[in-house]
């Protein structure tokens, strides 16, 4: 790969696995000196902080190629045709294609085309990604939903899913290569199949993965949607070793009222339905959750009700988001919160999910766990507790070792190799 490109990636797992195939297609073609921003779009920070990295990137590479592409690029790719920084503005379909990062004399500055006329989504084979431990395969993209607070479906077009076929032979050559762990990702990954024929569900596709990639020691899944879990799905995260024993759940809010207003499909009563069933059977495994702090019309009875839920699913790992509106969503049009109250209330969230992520991690405190390495010193335990150890010399990358936990300082355990 040439050393003469590097490349931000901004936002989602998602994103990860597309900056991967982005910079194998730069790889192939030859990029002199080029930065590529593979940006986000979730909130409006996420858009100033694209522009930021933009500009901070002429200003400090004068004489680079600089592109931009993602999320944002794709809502909005006025906006970002207009900044003189940049060289080339590339839309989400195209900066999956080899062909868009080849650039002659008439290449087209902007190349942003109609996301919701993408209907099929072809794997994207990768084999020389930058690290052995964790691995992001993408099996789905778009969505077919429409919360009143996101604009992602925007950005990432309609939900279409890569066939099972595809996924098992990507992810089994991965396996072979040495990868340790496989995180399967996409926007919506629990519609995983509903545009293939005879629907097949994502319960279908993992019990493919795990037989066809015998050589896998463990797979992940990224964040899905709790109401959509099948039950063969739910019967292999809770039978299956190699799956890790860590979910991360899109609940947003713990209020119903709340929910019904973000037009999520579950309420508060099946997201804690589905996790006291999920740790009555797999004890070990941990949550994590996306949560939103100040909705449109959030009281204080609603707000505690989503405080309330923490507890209740036992999250141990927390995603918090201020709320911010989007122009062209239904919540932007809503009775807004005072800012200053979301910012509040959004330090409570993460003030207990602090308190969460303390008790969950003394509960590994002196017992033998086996950790993935990503890089020296540096891992992961199934439930995704960071772990760092002093005698590192054989914590390769991809290495999975047994490792005394001794202490934790509320957000990471310490331990040593046994």
């Amino acid at each position: 790969m040439s050393q003469d490109v590097k490349i931000i990636t901004q936002g989602c797992r998602l994103n990860t696995f597309e900056s991967e195939v982005m910079l194998s297609h730069a790889k192939q073609s030859g990029l002199g000196e080029t930065i590529i921003i593979n940006t986000c779009a979730v909130t409006n920070e996420a858009v100033r902080s694209a522009r930021r990295s933009i500009r901070l990137a002429r200003r400090d590479n004068p004489n680079a190629r600089i592109i931009a592409t993602g999320c944002a690029v794709q809502i909005d790719p006025e906006q970002f045709a207009a900044m003189d920084e940049l060289d080339f503005v590339l839309g989400n379909a195209e900066k999956m294609q080899a062909k868009s990062w080849t650039f002659e004399a008439d290449t087209p500055r902007v190349r942003v085309n109609d996301i919701a006329s993408v209907t099929e989504n072809s794997g994207h084979l990768i084999d020389a990604f930058s690290t052995r431990a964790r691995t992001y395969v993408e099996v789905q993209n778009g969505c077919d939903h429409r919360c009143t607070f996101c604009i992602i479906p925007f950005g990432r077009g309609n939900a279409r899913s890569v066939p099972a076929g595809e996924v098992v032979r990507q992810i089994a050559l991965l396996a072979e290569q040495g990868v340790a762990e496989i995180v399967l990702t996409g926007v919506d990954l629990t519609s995983w199949g509903d545009d293939l024929p005879n629907r097949p569900r994502l319960g279908r596709l993992v019990r493919q993965i795990l037989h066809g990639a015998p050589a896998l020691p463990r797979l992940r899944l990224s964040s899905i949607d709790a109401i959509e879990i099948d039950d063969e799905l739910f019967e292999l995260l809770t039978e299956e070793p190699r799956i890790a024993p860590h979910l991360h759940l899109s609940l947003q809010a713990g209020d119903n009222m709340i929910l019904k207003r973000m037009k999520r499909r579950h309420s508060r009563e099946k997201a804690i339905e589905l996790c006291a069933r999920l740790h009555s059977i797999r004890p070990e495994i941990a949550f994590g959750a996306d949560l939103i702090a100040g909705f449109p019309t959030e009281t204080e009875a609603m707000f505690a009700n989503t405080l309330a839920l923490i507890d209740e699913c036992n999250l141990s790992y927390l995603h918090v988001f201020p709320f911010s509106p989007r122009s062209g969503t239904p919540a932007a049009r809503m009775p807004q919160v005072d800012k200053q109250i979301i910012r509040e209330r959004a330090a409570k969230l993460r003030e207990l999910g602090a308190v969460k992520l303390q008790q969950h991690l003394q509960k590994h405190l002196h017992k033998t766990k086996k950790v993935l390495f990503e890089k020296s010193g540096i891992g992961r335990l199934a439930d995704f507790s960071k772990v760092k150890v002093q005698n590192a010399a054989t914590a390769r990358p991809g290495a999975i070792l047994d490792v005394n936990i001794i202490s934790n300082d509320g957000q990471t355990l310490y331990g040593e190799i046994v």
